[in-house]
């Protein structure tokens, strides 16, 4: 019987893995949502990843020399990746460590990385994984609740911020027909700018459908 189990939230810098670099490549502006890499006898990793369509990736991929076999299909304005990579990843050796690794999001050449650790003991050598690899910093650990107890960021995958954003805009009537609020207003309720209330916001409600309709 297992006591206890931790979700955990790591951050990775200066990761040399392809999807890393391919978020960072020059008029590249997506975020890529990634498998965890499967790991093949032969040496190389089995990468499984989609992002918004972006024609500008799909040419960054396929002209790394390190991947191989790039297959791209294209469903509900999505481009979804298959291929292999001669680069082992960093998440490996949290992998080794005993991460459970869930999914992996890439943007702007940083990695988050999100899984699960079953208890304290086991964290602890993940951390220890992680003090041996450059640019890999804890952002968050929590545990790991039945859905009756979760909040709404742990059960759909939302970042507190967005979160916050969604429940703040609903709370001041801003989903309300008509409407009772501005864009404005709750940015300024946030203490954010107007920009930013609406990003986080596009970027919670997509969150949202893509684990509703998936």
């Amino acid at each position: 019987m297992i006591d206890e189990c931790l979700a955990v939230e790591f951050r990775v810098k200066n990761d040399d893995c392809p999807l890393a670099e391919a978020s960072q490549a020059a008029s590249v502006d997506v975020e890529i949502s990634a498998q965890p890499p499967q790991r093949r006898s032969d040496g190389y990793d089995l990468l499984q990843f989609s992002s918004p369509t972006s024609d500008r990736l799909t040419a960054v991929l396929d002209e790394d020399e390190r991947i191989s076999y790039l297959h791209v299909s294209k469903t509900d304005g999505r481009n979804r990746y298959r291929c292999l990579s001669k680069q082992p990843c960093v998440v490996h050796r949290l992998i080794d460590g005993g991460l459970i690794v869930e999914t992996l999001r890439y943007r702007d050449g940083a990695a988050m990385i999100f899984g699960a650790v079953v208890g304290r003991d086991v964290l602890k050598g993940v951390m220890e994984a992680a003090g041996d690899t450059v640019g890999v910093k804890l952002e968050r650990v929590y545990p790991l609740q039945s859905e009756a107890t979760e909040s709404p960021s742990q059960r759909w995958d939302l970042t507190p911020a967005q979160e916050e954003c969604i429940r703040t805009a609903l709370e001041m009537g801003y989903f309300a027909i008509p409407r009772e609020t501005t864009s404005e207003e709750v940015a300024a309720e946030l203490g954010i700018s107007k920009s930013a209330f609406l990003e986080r916001l596009r970027r919670g409600e997509a969150a949202l459908f893509r684990q509703i309709y998936r």
